[in-house]
């Protein structure tokens, strides 16, 4: 049987060492389809899961890329089942992870003939990816995948094949030696880059002089652990780190204040409001009003993308290279600095760590959302991955999860976007199948697309080398993130927007042949996460939790603190429970500022 140009793509991804691949099937990709169903009977060496949406597959490419650093793969159909894409991929691009994804189009001749389902990929795509290209002839197939993968892993994005249905059942084609054609082969060198020593020179100095360094790390320094502590020991530096970075530095390293901004520390705000220096490492971190008034402190920026440099904080001198090789030649040019701003740093965190303590275990009805992150932090196991979703799960994941030196943690980053956080943690389990992996999400993503992504569970975990695979749900009753993005906007909460519809999640985990643990007393969260990572079998962990725990940055603005209680007096229904409960924690200050107390 001749080689279709679908074999050849098939047999092309795994020439690259890309084995593990996800997708959902469609008409407007089934000749592709077909051929995976022929090179798994014929025992290639590739995995493809089928998850229940499109979106749920590229979601999992752009986290198996971040867990792996590898290249993810996912694929789809034509028209519809493209765009349920788009999402995932868009997060692949704000997160610079590297993924390859293979789509259906309809035929050649019925390209602009508005036939059904045909879309202009192409004009869709490009503002996703590093790199878009229909597949015009088989002798075309060559060059468009190799340089997909090259493109994909060189601008740390994601790149689109579109393979037209008439194309994926033609047989393959070699490229000719002739006028037009290009013929190209696999394989990528990703070399260190550093800048040279006269460069790095002129960024030591600017270090050197600096008597309160800060540090603030990102995603781009996540395998230079060692050198950012040499850096940071040299220069008596204080560490931030952002959420995607947040595994790069052990939660036990005293300096370290965790993250900066809506979601992160008192130390890492007053560590940046103070710094005379500032030294962003492996970070496009976008919030210039966390970051130190302009003058205030000289900076140095080192990034593996040149496009990121300069454009956050007006940088002196800008270093064009990978974290771990840049901070590793810099540290020679660096002097040995005094411990005294970083041993301050340290008694700051470490007074901040008893108070975040403190405020989690504060009473709530039933259960403060905090006091379970707190404990989820106590029994994570040394090799746990854990994932997070966005909306305030993200806030407890911030303020509460220190990771170990071998834990790995993620979340979908610039996009922020619900859901994602079950993906990410089924590609986890995909890629590290002997690690326990916990996701952590809120009811209202869980029944956006989470439950769905049980059902790939239920599928699959008998597959996986340890069953450990925890779900646990955030259950309030409400879109909780957006009701108080409402409040602090001066709006009181919404019943029609807001109201999750009540669900009984641990119920359903056993309707699916797993275990569910239901969790409404404080007293009982501790076992129960002794119960779930000590099953035999994915546990989803149902936890009833105060819906009026405010997730107020540490850092309270005028505006928000205004907006705060201007929604609460315009007749949030809450109002009561939100000001008694936001009484009990650091949010006092917030309504004593106000005039406004629980007596209101």
């Amino acid at each position: 049987m001749a080689t279709s140009v679908s074999d050849f793509i098939i047999d092309r991804l795994i020439e690259w060492g890309l084995h593990q691949w996800y997708g959902y099937p469609g008409d407007g990709i089934g000749g592709f389809d077909g051929a995976m169903g022929r090179a798994q009977r014929d025992g290639k060496d590739f995995r493809y899961v089928r998850p229940t949406h499109e979106e749920e597959a590229a979601f999992m490419a752009t986290a198996h890329a971040k867990f792996t650093g590898d290249v993810g793969v996912c694929i789809s159909t034509s028209g519809p089942g493209a765009i349920h894409l788009m999402n995932g991929l868009y997060d692949a691009m704000g997160d610079n992870a590297p993924v390859v994804a293979i789509v259906g189009q309809q035929a050649r001749v019925s390209l602009g003939t508005e036939f059904q389902q045909e879309i202009n990929l192409e004009r869709m795509f490009s503002d996703a990816a590093v790199f878009v290209q229909t597949i015009a002839t088989p002798m075309h197939a060559q060059l468009v995948l190799d340089k997909a993968v090259r493109m994909a892993k060189a601008y740390r994005g994601p790149a689109v094949v579109v393979l037209p249905a008439d194309i994926q059942t033609m047989d393959m084609e070699e490229p000719t030696v002739d006028h037009f054609v290009s013929r190209s082969g696999i394989g990528f060198a990703e070399d260190r880059l550093r800048p040279d020593d006269d460069v790095l020179a002129r960024a030591a100095q600017v270090l050197n002089a600096g008597e309160k360094v800060a540090m603030l790390v990102g995603q781009g320094t996540i395998g230079a652990t060692d050198e950012v502590l040499a850096v940071a020991d040299r220069l008596g530096a204080g560490v931030i780190t952002t959420l995607l970075g947040k595994q790069v530095v052990p939660g036990d390293v005293p300096y370290h204040t965790q993250q900066l901004g809506l979601l992160g520390s008192r130390p890492s705000y007053d560590m940046i409001q103070k710094c005379d220096t500032l030294l962003m490492v492996g970070t496009n971190y976008p919030y210039g009003e966390f970051m130190p008034p302009t003058g205030q402190a000289r900076a140095v920026q080192i990034d593996l993308s040149p496009r990121h440099l300069g454009i956050r904080y007006p940088t002196e001198v800008n270093l064009w290279g990978d974290a771990l090789t840049t901070l590793a030649a810099l540290v020679p040019h660096l002097d040995q600095h005094n411990t005294e701003w970083q041993q301050k740093i340290s008694s700051q965190q470490q007074n901040w760590r008893k108070e975040n303590t403190r405020v989690a275990e504060t009473e709530a009805d039933p259960i403060n959302p905090r006091s379970v992150y707190v404990s989820l932090n106590e029994k994570l196991p040394d090799n746990a991955i854990i994932t997070a979703d966005a909306g305030s799960t993200a806030d407890w994941y911030g303020f509460h999860i220190e990771l170990g030196p071998n834990q790995m943690g993620n979340l979908s980053g610039r996009m922020a976007s619900m859901l994602a956080a079950m993906p990410y943690a089924i590609a986890g389990k995909f890629a590290h199948p002997e690690r326990p992996v916990v996701c952590t999400i809120g009811d209202g993503a869980f029944q956006m697309l989470g439950m769905n992504g049980m059902l790939t569970v239920k599928r699959h975990w008998k597959e996986w080398a340890s069953p450990s695979f925890i779900v646990l749900i955030i259950n309030n009753g409400d879109l909780n993130q957006v009701s108080w993005e409402m409040r602090e906007a001066g709006d009181p909460r919404w019943d029609t927007a807001q109201m999750v519809e009540p669900m009984d999640y641990a119920g359903y985990a056993q309707m699916l042949g797993l275990k569910g643990i239901r969790v409404e007393r404080p007293d009982d969260i501790g076992p129960a996460f002794d119960e779930a990572f000590g099953a035999d079998r994915p546990v989803i962990l149902d936890v009833r939790c105060d819906r009026n725990t405010p997730p107020l940055p540490a850092h309270i603005a005028v505006a928000q603190a205004q907006g705060l209680a201007e929604s609460l007096l315009s007749g949030d229904p809450e109002m009561g429970r939100v000001v008694n409960q936001s009484s009990r924690s650091a949010a006092a200050r917030l309504f004593a500022r106000m005039g406004l107390t629980n007596d209101d």
